[in-house]
C-alpha cells in the first residue's frame, strides 16, 4: 500500500480536504495518514467533527499573538521530524496558508512529492493577499502534481511555466463540501427575525487590520443605522485586531448581531439564509454563488476572477462609501439584485475529490 499524508492546519483547509480524504479512504490501495498542524484549534476541531476526519498526528502548533517567523520555523522543524518517521510516497496540501508553505518546502528538502490542491490562484502581487500570495507562488513551484480549481487557475500556472501535463482542473472541492452539507438538514442557533432580510458579514483577513478594518465597520454601522428593517449578522473572529475594534463600532447598535464564529454547519445555514453577504473570505466567494447569494468582497483584488466575471461577486474594496453604495443598491434595486443572484457556481460540480483520487491513482498503479 501507499502512504499518502494529508495535511491541514486552518479551517478552510479542513473543509476543503475532507472531500479528499473521504475519497481516499475508499480506495483500498492507499494509506491515509492525516496531519493536523492546528494553525487554527478550535474552528478546524468542529470541522473534523462534522465531517468524521480524525487526525492521526496532531502539532497543536499554535500559540498566542505568534509572528509569522515563528510559525513557519516550528512548522519546519516539526514537519522534518514528521516526515522523517512516517517517510509517506506523497503529501498533500490544500490552499496558501503558513502550513502549506511549509508543508511544500520542508516535502521538498525531503524529496517527497507534493500534491497542491485549489492550485494556481494568483492575485500578481506578492503583498496583497499577505502572506497568502507568496505562499502559493512558492507551493506552485515545488509541487508535483498541481490540482486548479478552474481553466483560469490552470492558465496561470502554464505563465509560471508548469508543465501542461503536471496541471489538472478538477473544480474546487470547497463545492464538494458545500453540496454535502447542503444537502442536509442544517440549523442556525442564532435568534433572527424570519420576517427581515439578512446581511451576513465576515471580515477578518491580515490585509484589513486597522485603518481598511475601521473603514468597514464604520459602513456596516452606517448600512445598519440607515436600514433599521434590515438585520446584520457577524460571527467575529477571535484575533483581538478583529474583536476589539468590530465591538467597539458595532457592539451597541439594535439590529447587529455579533457573535463568535459559527461552526461549518450552521455556517452554511447562516450563508442559505442571508439576502447579501459581505466577506473578505475567499471560501466564501466560491460557496456562496453556489447557494445563490450576492457576495460583496471586502478587499480591492481577488484571486477567484470568476465569479465577478460571471456578475455574481462585485469587489467593492475596504472603501466606506463604496460598501455603503454597493450594499444599498441591492437592497433597493431588485433589479440589480437579481443580476447577482442568479446561482451560478465557476468553481465546480462537486467532483473535484473523485478527480484528485484519478490522478493518483493513475501515479501510483501504473
Amino acid at each position: 500500500m501507499k502512504k499518502i499524508l494529508c495535511i491541514i492546519g486552518t479551517r478552510p483547509e479542513a473543509i476543503k480536504m475532507a472531500p479528499v480524504i473521504l475519497a481516499l479512504r475508499a480506495e483500498p490501495w492507499v494509506n491515509v495518514v492525516v496531519l493536523a498542524t492546528a494553525q487554527h484549534r478550535s474552528m478546524l476541531d468542529q470541522v473534523n467533527r462534522f465531517f468524521g476526519v480524525t487526525p492521526d498526528i496532531d502539532l497543536d502548533i499554535m500559540r498566542p499573538n505568534q509572528a509569522l517567523t515563528t510559525l513557519t520555523a516550528r512548522l519546519l522543524l516539526e514537519l522534518d521530524d514528521v516526515l522523517l518517521r512516517e517517510k509517506p510516497d506523497a503529501v498533500l496540501v490544500q490552499g496558501d496558508t503558513t502550513t502549506v508553505m511549509s508543508v511544500a518546502l520542508t516535502s521538498f528538502y525531503h524529496r517527497i512529492p507534493i500534491g497542491h490542491i485549489e492550485a494556481g490562484l494568483r492575485t500578481w502581487d506578492m503583498l496583497n493577499p499577505f502572506p497568502e500570495e507568496a505562499n502559493r507562488v512558492i507551493t506552485g513551484k515545488l509541487a508535483k502534481w498541481h490540482f486548479s480549481p478552474t481553466e483560469g487557475s490552470r492558465q496561470n500556472l502554464l505563465k509560471e511555466k508548469i508543465l501542461d501535463a503536471d496541471i489538472t482542473v478538477t473544480g474546487n472541492t470547497v463545492i464538494d463540501a458545500l453540496l454535502i452539507t447542503a444537502s442536509k438538514e442544517l440549523k442556525l442557533t442564532i435568534p433572527l427575525e424570519p420576517a427581515k432580510r439578512l446581511i451576513l458579514v465576515t471580515a477578518h483577513r491580515r490585509e484589513n487590520f486597522g485603518e481598511p478594518l475601521h473603514n468597514i465597520c464604520r459602513a456596516l454601522k452606517t448600512l445598519a443605522e440607515d436600514n433599521p428593517e434590515v438585520q446584520f449578522l457577524y460571527p467575529v473572529h477571535p484575533n483581538p485586531n478583529v474583536k476589539e475594534m468590530v465591538h467597539r463600532f458595532l457592539g451597541g447598535v439594535p439590529n447587529f448581531i455579533l457573535c463568535d464564529p459559527l461552526d461549518y454547519a450552521p455556517f452554511i445555514a447562516a450563508m442559505k439564509r442571508a439576502y447579501i453577504i459581505l466577506t473578505d473570505s475567499g471560501g466564501v466567494q466560491e460557496e456562496a454563488p453556489a447557494l445563490g447569494k450576492p457576495v460583496l468582497v471586502l478587499r480591492d483584488e481577488t484571486e477567484r476572477p470568476e465569479a465577478i466575471e460571471q456578475g455574481v461577486v462585485k469587489l467593492v474594496g475596504p472603501h466606506y462609501e463604496r460598501i455603503v453604495h454597493e450594499t444599498q443598491n441591492l437592497l433597493d434595486n431588485a433589479l440589480a439584485y437579481k443580476k447577482m443572484a442568479r446561482g451560478i457556481s465557476p468553481y465546480g460540480d462537486g467532483q473535484a475529490a473523485g478527480r484528485i483520487v484519478d490522478v493518483l491513482r493513475a501515479h501510483f498503479l501504473r
